[in-house]
């Protein structure tokens, strides 16, 4: 793991002549703190991280011609509550437009400029979900609130997906892939999950995403992703993606057994 900032060309360009990797995987970005409305206010370091570190990261991979796989994001698509029940799930050719919030705007912009690159593996995350509680982990956040949106979408199952993206990295798979858990995932299927794993008298309520919209700084993006072609893909090297409910099933039977 390199200590070099992203926003440092030199930095990163000394730490990759240095080491001489045959491959590079960077996770580097911010998405805010306590919450993506954080870069409403920090729009330049928004910036110099998840565009400009970004790309120097892809840009000197590829004069050095190493592979790269940058881990971008979904959010940037989005559907109203009616829309998203009636509309396809995204697929990777369908051009990204949602720039309602500058944290979106600044990963739009990052995917549109580095999608070229004949190095790049761009693996598109949502909601990360893991078997920890860690503030970042989709679940932790859940479980802090009392109120939650009753919203369906997207997510990351991080267990059964962090070695999918270890095997594309190996075999210098190229392209923009939805890394997503196949099916759609709840707001209120994760705190059910809870109350059955791990906390036994969890309790909360909900609200609708128009609501919570009304009192956020900035809009959210709600997609659902089509994980087809990451699913084609890995299955050529042998690695099958679990379903939603299986993989979901896997990390709240891990945090039980951890005592979390």
């Amino acid at each position: 793991m390199s200590k070099a900032r992203t926003e440092s060309r030199e930095q990163v360009l000394s730490e990759l002549t240095k080491h001489k990797p045959t491959r590079v995987i960077n996770c580097a970005g911010t998405r805010g703190t306590p919450n993506v409305d954080w870069c409403e206010d920090h729009k330049i370091e928004t910036i110099r991280s998840n565009i400009l570190g970004v790309l120097n990261v892809v840009d000197t991979c590829y004069e050095l011609g190493i592979h790269v796989t940058q881990i971008g994001s979904a959010c940037i698509y989005t559907l109203s509550e009616e829309e998203i029940k009636h509309h396809a799930p995204f697929k990777e050719t369908d051009e990204p437009f949602f720039q309602g919030s500058w944290y979106a705007r600044s990963r739009l912009l990052s995917e549109l400029c580095i999608r070229h690159y004949p190095n790049l593996l761009l693996l598109r995350i949502r909601l990360p979900i893991a078997a920890d509680l860690h503030k970042n982990n989709h679940i932790g956040r859940l479980l802090r609130f009392d109120k939650i949106v009753d919203l369906t979408g997207s997510g990351t199952v991080l267990p059964n997906l962090l070695p999918a993206a270890i095997i594309l990295s190996k075999n210098a798979v190229t392209g923009i892939y939805n890394f997503v858990t196949p099916g759609q995932i709840s707001n209120v299927e994760l705190m059910e999950m809870a109350k059955k794993y791990i906390r036994p008298n969890l309790t909360w309520e909900t609200f609708g995403l128009d609501d919570m919209l009304n009192i956020l700084r900035a809009p959210r993006a709600n997609c659902i992703m089509d994980a087809t072609k990451l699913q084609t893909k890995l299955r050529e090297y042998g690695y099958e993606i679990k379903e939603r409910r299986e993989a979901l099933e896997e990390v709240f039977q891990i945090l039980a057994d951890k005592g979390l």
